[in-house]
């Protein structure tokens, strides 16, 4: 079983939403906002909950913000400042456009040998989800060399860590779905309403 107490939930909520239009983080779905959906699945399994946005809107959950420390540098830069201010070894980061996401998903990321990786992510639908994974305190160095070069993307972090990715049952895909676009957010409330 996890000791809470060794592991941080990190929201990532700092993203430009262009295709949105708006921030991602505070839509919502069944009259609850995305970003509380989130903290709701994490809080079970972690101490303490880090929310990275320049967002002041987000102080409204009541847990610690933090700001990018790199400015317009992406979900890689979101990682690293939430890393930085981070107090535990292990972090369970998730993005904030993920409204679906329940516990009992998080949990294979939990129950696994994590000790023995830098990173463990889920993949679902063939796709590897950097943004719903487990990373060790250290990953902010690999970040911050990154960052430093110029480089953006999180999965040219992640092909240079100790990797496992967990492949989930099909039938939880629907839960780790993120919503980008107008058209993504009319599907989710369709599917839940039918």
């Amino acid at each position: 079983m996890v000791d809470k107490k060794n592991i941080t939930g990190i929201v990532l909520a700092g993203g430009k939403s262009s295709r949105m239009g708006s921030d991602k983080g505070l839509l919502t779905m069944k009259g609850k906002i995305f970003v509380e959906h989130v903290i709701g699945a994490l809080k079970p399994l972690v101490d303490k909950i880090i929310i990275v946005s320049n967002n002041q809107k987000y102080d409204q959950f009541g847990y610690k913000r933090v700001e990018d420390s790199i400015k317009d540098s992406g979900p890689l830069a979101g990682l690293y400042s939430g890393l930085q201010h981070s107090e535990t070894e292990y972090n369970l980061v998730l993005s904030c456009d993920i409204p679906m996401i329940t516990t009992k998903v998080l949990k294979k990321l939990v129950d696994t040998d994590y000790e023995n990786f830098d990173v463990v992510q889920i993949q679902s639908e063939h796709k590897a989800m950097p943004l719903i994974a487990l990373y060790n305190k250290q990953c902010a160095d690999t970040c911050l060399q990154l960052l430093q070069q110029g480089k953006k993307r999180l999965r040219v972090a992640v092909s240079q860590l100790s990797t496992k990715t967990i492949l989930i049952e099909s039938e939880l895909d629907k839960f780790v779905r993120n919503v980008n676009t107008k058209e993504d957010l009319k599907e989710l409330n369709y599917a839940i309403e039918h």
